[in-house]
Protein backbone atom coordinates (compact mmCIF):
# COMPACT_ATOMS: atom_id res chain seq x y z
CA UNK A 1 0.00 0.00 0.00
CA UNK A 2 1.10 3.55 -0.72
CA UNK A 3 2.49 5.09 2.49
CA UNK A 4 0.29 8.16 2.02
CA UNK A 5 -2.86 6.03 1.94
CA UNK A 6 -2.30 4.29 5.27
CA UNK A 7 -4.77 5.23 7.99
CA UNK A 8 -2.11 6.87 10.18
CA UNK A 9 -0.68 9.07 7.42
CA UNK A 10 -4.12 10.08 6.18
CA UNK A 11 -4.97 11.12 9.74
CA UNK A 12 -1.80 13.23 9.88
CA UNK A 13 -2.65 14.87 6.57
CA UNK A 14 -6.20 15.67 7.68
CA UNK A 15 -4.88 17.14 10.94
CA UNK A 16 -2.46 19.32 8.98
CA UNK A 17 -5.23 20.53 6.66
CA UNK A 18 -7.54 21.24 9.60
CA UNK A 19 -4.75 23.13 11.36
CA UNK A 20 -4.18 25.39 8.36
CA UNK A 21 -7.68 25.83 6.95
CA UNK A 22 -9.76 25.93 10.13
CA UNK A 23 -13.16 27.34 9.22
CA UNK A 24 -12.04 28.30 5.72
CA UNK A 25 -9.43 30.03 3.57
CA UNK A 26 -10.83 33.54 3.89
CA UNK A 27 -8.29 35.13 1.53
CA UNK A 28 -8.82 32.71 -1.34
CA UNK A 29 -12.59 32.49 -0.91
CA UNK A 30 -12.96 36.27 -1.22
CA UNK A 31 -10.45 36.76 -4.04
CA UNK A 32 -10.87 33.74 -6.31
CA UNK A 33 -14.01 32.90 -8.28
CA UNK A 34 -15.31 29.42 -7.45
CA UNK A 35 -15.30 28.43 -11.13
CA UNK A 36 -11.68 29.43 -11.85
CA UNK A 37 -9.26 26.63 -12.76
CA UNK A 38 -5.50 26.56 -12.64
CA UNK A 39 -2.37 24.48 -12.76
CA UNK A 40 0.30 24.34 -10.08
CA UNK A 41 3.87 23.23 -10.63
CA UNK A 42 5.86 22.14 -7.59
CA UNK A 43 9.53 22.90 -8.28
CA UNK A 44 12.82 22.23 -6.49
CA UNK A 45 14.71 25.45 -5.78
CA UNK A 46 17.92 23.70 -4.74
CA UNK A 47 19.59 20.31 -5.15
CA UNK A 48 17.82 17.78 -2.96
CA UNK A 49 16.77 14.18 -2.41
CA UNK A 50 13.02 14.00 -2.85
CA UNK A 51 10.83 12.46 -0.16
CA UNK A 52 7.11 12.91 0.43
CA UNK A 53 5.78 13.09 -3.12
CA UNK A 54 2.90 10.67 -2.46
CA UNK A 55 2.11 12.51 0.79
CA UNK A 56 1.88 15.88 -0.99
CA UNK A 57 -0.22 14.22 -3.67
CA UNK A 58 -2.59 12.87 -1.03
CA UNK A 59 -2.95 16.33 0.51
CA UNK A 60 -4.54 17.55 -2.70
CA UNK A 61 -6.61 14.39 -3.22
CA UNK A 62 -8.12 14.62 0.26
CA UNK A 63 -8.70 18.35 -0.04
CA UNK A 64 -10.40 18.10 -3.44
CA UNK A 65 -10.85 14.71 -5.17
CA UNK A 66 -11.47 16.46 -8.51
CA UNK A 67 -7.88 17.72 -8.69
CA UNK A 68 -5.60 15.90 -11.14
CA UNK A 69 -2.16 15.27 -9.65
CA UNK A 70 0.86 14.05 -11.64
CA UNK A 71 4.15 13.10 -9.95
CA UNK A 72 7.19 13.66 -12.20
CA UNK A 73 10.02 12.63 -9.82
CA UNK A 74 10.08 9.55 -7.60
CA UNK A 75 10.92 9.60 -3.91
CA UNK A 76 14.57 8.80 -3.23
CA UNK A 77 15.76 10.53 -6.40
CA UNK A 78 18.40 13.26 -6.26
CA UNK A 79 17.21 16.24 -8.33
CA UNK A 80 18.88 19.52 -9.32
CA UNK A 81 17.35 23.00 -8.88
CA UNK A 82 14.51 23.78 -11.26
CA UNK A 83 13.14 20.24 -11.45
CA UNK A 84 9.35 20.02 -11.76
CA UNK A 85 8.47 17.49 -9.09
CA UNK A 86 4.69 17.48 -9.46
CA UNK A 87 1.85 19.20 -11.28
CA UNK A 88 -1.67 19.70 -9.93
CA UNK A 89 -4.58 20.81 -12.12
CA UNK A 90 -8.12 21.83 -11.23
CA UNK A 91 -9.88 24.31 -8.98
CA UNK A 92 -7.75 27.41 -8.40
CA UNK A 93 -9.23 27.73 -4.92
CA UNK A 94 -8.14 24.20 -4.00
CA UNK A 95 -4.65 24.72 -5.39
CA UNK A 96 -4.14 27.85 -3.31
CA UNK A 97 -5.65 26.33 -0.17
CA UNK A 98 -3.62 23.11 -0.29
CA UNK A 99 -0.31 24.68 -1.36
CA UNK A 100 1.30 25.31 2.04
CA UNK A 101 0.32 22.01 3.65
CA UNK A 102 1.66 20.02 0.69
CA UNK A 103 4.90 22.02 0.65
CA UNK A 104 5.39 21.69 4.40
CA UNK A 105 5.39 17.90 4.10
CA UNK A 106 7.64 17.94 1.03
CA UNK A 107 10.15 20.42 2.41
CA UNK A 108 10.49 18.68 5.78
CA UNK A 109 10.68 15.14 4.43
CA UNK A 110 13.01 16.05 1.55
CA UNK A 111 15.17 17.99 4.00
CA UNK A 112 15.66 14.83 6.07
CA UNK A 113 16.37 12.69 3.00
CA UNK A 114 18.92 15.22 1.75
CA UNK A 115 20.55 15.44 5.20
CA UNK A 116 20.84 11.65 5.30
CA UNK A 117 22.48 11.63 1.87
CA UNK A 118 25.05 14.15 3.11
CA UNK A 119 25.93 11.84 6.01
CA UNK A 120 26.27 8.89 3.66
CA UNK A 121 28.58 10.94 1.46
CA UNK A 122 30.79 11.61 4.49
CA UNK A 123 30.79 7.86 5.25
CA UNK A 124 31.56 6.81 1.69
CA UNK A 125 34.06 3.97 1.64
CA UNK A 126 33.33 2.92 5.23
CA UNK A 127 31.57 -0.41 5.78
CA UNK A 128 29.08 1.05 8.25
CA UNK A 129 25.32 0.83 8.40
CA UNK A 130 23.74 4.25 9.10
CA UNK A 131 20.50 4.24 11.10
CA UNK A 132 18.23 6.82 12.72
CA UNK A 133 16.87 7.10 16.28
CA UNK A 134 13.58 7.96 18.00
CA UNK A 135 14.53 11.67 18.08
CA UNK A 136 11.72 12.65 15.76
CA UNK A 137 8.99 15.30 15.67
CA UNK A 138 6.12 14.04 17.88
CA UNK A 139 3.41 12.55 15.70
CA UNK A 140 5.46 12.60 12.50
CA UNK A 141 7.77 9.65 13.16
CA UNK A 142 6.35 7.42 10.42
CA UNK A 143 6.98 10.15 7.83
CA UNK A 144 10.41 11.15 9.10
CA UNK A 145 11.64 7.57 9.27
CA UNK A 146 10.32 7.01 5.74
CA UNK A 147 12.33 10.05 4.66
CA UNK A 148 15.43 8.53 6.27
CA UNK A 149 14.97 5.44 4.08
CA UNK A 150 14.50 7.59 1.00
CA UNK A 151 17.84 9.24 1.82
CA UNK A 152 19.53 5.84 1.77
CA UNK A 153 19.89 4.99 5.47
CA UNK A 154 17.95 2.48 7.56
CA UNK A 155 15.63 2.71 10.53
CA UNK A 156 16.42 1.74 14.10
CA UNK A 157 13.37 0.63 16.08
CA UNK A 158 10.15 2.47 15.22
CA UNK A 159 9.17 2.83 18.86
CA UNK A 160 9.32 1.25 22.30
CA UNK A 161 7.13 -1.62 21.08
CA UNK A 162 9.32 -3.24 18.43
CA UNK A 163 12.79 -3.61 19.92
CA UNK A 164 14.54 -4.16 23.25
CA UNK A 165 17.09 -1.47 24.06
CA UNK A 166 18.28 -1.39 27.67
CA UNK A 167 19.56 2.12 28.37
CA UNK A 168 21.44 3.72 31.24
CA UNK A 169 18.34 4.55 33.30
CA UNK A 170 17.03 0.97 32.92
CA UNK A 171 20.40 -0.35 34.07
CA UNK A 172 20.46 1.99 37.08
CA UNK A 173 16.91 1.04 38.09
CA UNK A 174 17.63 -2.69 37.82
CA UNK A 175 20.98 -2.58 39.61
CA UNK A 176 23.17 -3.46 36.65
CA UNK A 177 23.26 -4.92 33.16
CA UNK A 178 23.16 -8.58 34.21
CA UNK A 179 19.96 -8.32 36.30
CA UNK A 180 18.32 -6.15 33.64
CA UNK A 181 19.07 -8.66 30.86
CA UNK A 182 18.01 -11.63 33.01
CA UNK A 183 14.72 -9.97 33.82
CA UNK A 184 13.88 -8.96 30.23
CA UNK A 185 14.65 -12.47 28.97
CA UNK A 186 11.88 -13.86 31.18
CA UNK A 187 9.30 -11.72 29.41
CA UNK A 188 10.28 -11.63 25.73
CA UNK A 189 10.26 -13.93 22.75
CA UNK A 190 13.39 -15.91 21.94
CA UNK A 191 13.15 -14.42 18.44
CA UNK A 192 13.84 -10.86 19.62
CA UNK A 193 17.36 -9.46 20.00
CA UNK A 194 18.56 -7.63 23.10
CA UNK A 195 20.58 -4.43 22.77
CA UNK A 196 22.33 -2.74 25.70
CA UNK A 197 23.71 0.79 25.86
CA UNK A 198 27.13 1.07 27.53
CA UNK A 199 29.50 3.93 28.22
CA UNK A 200 32.49 2.20 29.86
CA UNK A 201 34.70 -0.80 29.14
CA UNK A 202 33.51 -2.38 32.38
CA UNK A 203 29.94 -2.24 31.09
CA UNK A 204 31.09 -3.79 27.82
CA UNK A 205 32.44 -6.75 29.79
CA UNK A 206 29.18 -7.06 31.73
CA UNK A 207 27.11 -6.95 28.51
CA UNK A 208 29.27 -9.70 27.03
CA UNK A 209 28.81 -11.84 30.15
CA UNK A 210 25.05 -11.32 29.84
CA UNK A 211 25.20 -12.59 26.24
CA UNK A 212 23.43 -9.66 24.58
CA UNK A 213 23.06 -9.45 20.81
CA UNK A 214 23.95 -5.79 20.21
CA UNK A 215 26.17 -3.50 22.28
CA UNK A 216 25.73 0.24 21.78
CA UNK A 217 28.80 2.30 22.61
CA UNK A 218 27.36 5.60 23.75
CA UNK A 219 29.40 8.81 23.54
CA UNK A 220 32.75 7.03 23.70
CA UNK A 221 35.98 8.44 22.34
CA UNK A 222 37.47 6.82 19.23
CA UNK A 223 40.19 5.24 21.36
CA UNK A 224 37.65 3.79 23.81
CA UNK A 225 35.55 2.49 20.90
CA UNK A 226 38.52 0.61 19.48
CA UNK A 227 39.26 -0.96 22.87
CA UNK A 228 35.59 -1.93 23.24
CA UNK A 229 35.54 -3.54 19.78
CA UNK A 230 38.64 -5.54 20.70
CA UNK A 231 36.88 -6.78 23.84
CA UNK A 232 33.69 -7.67 21.98
CA UNK A 233 35.69 -9.55 19.34
CA UNK A 234 32.68 -10.40 17.18
CA UNK A 235 30.56 -11.80 20.04
CA UNK A 236 27.91 -9.11 19.44
CA UNK A 237 27.06 -6.49 16.87
CA UNK A 238 28.64 -3.13 17.68
CA UNK A 239 26.62 0.07 17.39
CA UNK A 240 27.99 3.52 18.17
CA UNK A 241 25.97 6.60 19.00
CA UNK A 242 26.83 10.14 20.02
CA UNK A 243 29.56 12.47 18.76
CA UNK A 244 29.02 11.28 15.17
CA UNK A 245 29.73 14.20 12.84
CA UNK A 246 32.03 15.35 10.05
CA UNK A 247 34.95 15.63 12.48
CA UNK A 248 34.59 12.17 14.04
CA UNK A 249 33.42 10.04 11.10
CA UNK A 250 36.93 9.59 9.59
CA UNK A 251 38.09 8.06 12.89
CA UNK A 252 35.50 5.28 12.53
CA UNK A 253 37.37 3.78 9.57
CA UNK A 254 38.69 0.34 10.42
CA UNK A 255 37.36 0.50 13.98
CA UNK A 256 35.30 -2.68 13.60
CA UNK A 257 31.96 -0.96 14.09
CA UNK A 258 28.83 -2.39 12.44
CA UNK A 259 26.17 0.28 12.97
CA UNK A 260 26.17 4.05 13.47
CA UNK A 261 23.00 5.60 14.91
CA UNK A 262 22.60 9.35 14.48
CA UNK A 263 19.75 11.33 16.05
CA UNK A 264 20.73 14.35 13.97
CA UNK A 265 19.41 12.64 10.83
CA UNK A 266 15.95 13.76 11.93
CA UNK A 267 16.28 16.28 14.75
CA UNK A 268 18.81 18.52 12.98
CA UNK A 269 17.69 18.28 9.36
CA UNK A 270 16.91 21.59 7.68
CA UNK A 271 13.88 21.89 5.42
CA UNK A 272 14.80 22.32 1.76
CA UNK A 273 13.55 24.99 -0.63
CA UNK A 274 10.60 23.83 -2.74
CA UNK A 275 7.98 26.16 -4.22
CA UNK A 276 4.66 25.91 -6.03
CA UNK A 277 3.94 28.18 -8.97
CA UNK A 278 0.22 28.47 -9.72
CA UNK A 279 -1.28 29.95 -12.90
CA UNK A 280 -4.83 30.28 -14.25
CA UNK A 281 -5.56 27.64 -16.88
CA UNK A 282 -6.25 30.32 -19.50
CA UNK A 283 -2.68 31.63 -19.29
CA UNK A 284 -1.29 28.12 -19.53
CA UNK A 285 -3.37 27.39 -22.61
CA UNK A 286 -2.11 30.56 -24.26
CA UNK A 287 1.50 29.52 -23.59
CA UNK A 288 0.97 26.26 -25.41
CA UNK A 289 -0.58 27.80 -28.51
CA UNK A 290 1.71 27.85 -31.60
Amino acid sequence: MNLAQTALVERLIRLALDEDIGTGDITTEHLIDSGMSGVGRIISKESLVLAGGPVACRVFELLDPSLVVSIHAEDGRFVPPGTVLMTVEGSMRSLLTGERTALNFLQRMSGIATHVRNYLQMMKGLSLQLVDTRKTTPGLRVLEKYAVRMGGARNHRMGLFDGVLIKDNHISACGGIMPAVSRIRRHMSHLMNIEVEVSTLEQVQEALQAGVDVIMLDNMSIDAMRKAVALIAGKALVEVSGRINAATIPGLAGAGIDIVSVGALTHSAKSVDISMDIEPVGNVAAERMP
